[in-house]
């Protein structure tokens, strides 16, 4: 009775092992939006994701309130990855983000515990560094967007890239909400030119999306 109950359970694990090792063909990716965007935003490279193999359930995308502080979205995005992590069984999660969104998410792994659950981290035309644009809005996450800012000091001090996290930002000559365009590259990451884009163009070039596919592959 003994071994017939054995050989049942044995059965049963090699009949899951294969279904758990499967959920996790990829890295789940969590994609965040950046100032008065939506998570419509992201509909064209989450297409490119999945015709290039990825599956839904692994392509994460939200919405959130892009008036309020940039602190508080980062408290967001914790309980937001932490849950991507429960459903799928991963251990980490790779963050693809746009303009503000790089700036919440990088107080997340910077402040949160964000280095111990975060793989890889992108940035498309994120204001690191801060932008003149973010002057003509009153709201406080366009005040923490501005240059010199006490949100971007206590962001930049110190290490820019933290963890064992793997970093890319991808910037444009021509983008026309980041003023100086060179703000959005970082210390430690690897930052890539993507020639004259308009920055929402960003999240569907395709050169930018080769780039970003094969940074998190």
């Amino acid at each position: 009775m003994r071994k017939t109950l054995l050989a049942v359970v044995l059965a049963l694990v090699a009949l899951l092992a294969p279904a758990a090792a499967s959920a996790v063909a990829h890295t789940p990716i969590l994609f965040v939006h950046g100032w008065s965007e939506s998570e419509s935003l992201w509909s064209t490279m989450i297409r490119n994701f999945e015709r290039e193999g990825w599956r839904r359930e692994e392509l994460n995308n939200w919405r959130y309130n892009t008036r309020q502080s940039n602190v508080t979205t980062a408290s967001e995005v914790k309980t937001k990855v932490e849950e991507i992590l429960r459903r799928t069984g991963a251990t980490r999660i790779d963050l693809i983000t746009h303009s503000m969104g790089g700036l919440n998410t990088r107080y997340y792994i910077k402040n949160l515990g964000g280095t111990e659950k975060v793989e890889k981290w992108v940035s498309l035309g994120g204001p690191n560094h801060g932008t003149t644009i973010a002057n003509l809005c009153g709201e406080t996450s366009c005040v923490e967007m501005r240059i010199g800012s006490e949100f971007l000091t206590r962001l930049n001090e110190g290490d820019e890239t933290p963890g064992t996290v793997s970093y890319a930002t991808w910037w444009s000559s021509c983008d026309e909400f980041i003023n100086p365009h060179e703000s959005v590259l970082l210390s430690g990451a690897t930052n890539n030119e993507a020639g004259c884009v308009t920055h929402v163009g960003l999240t569907t070039n395709e050169r930018v999306f080769a780039g970003v596919r094969e940074f998190v592959r």
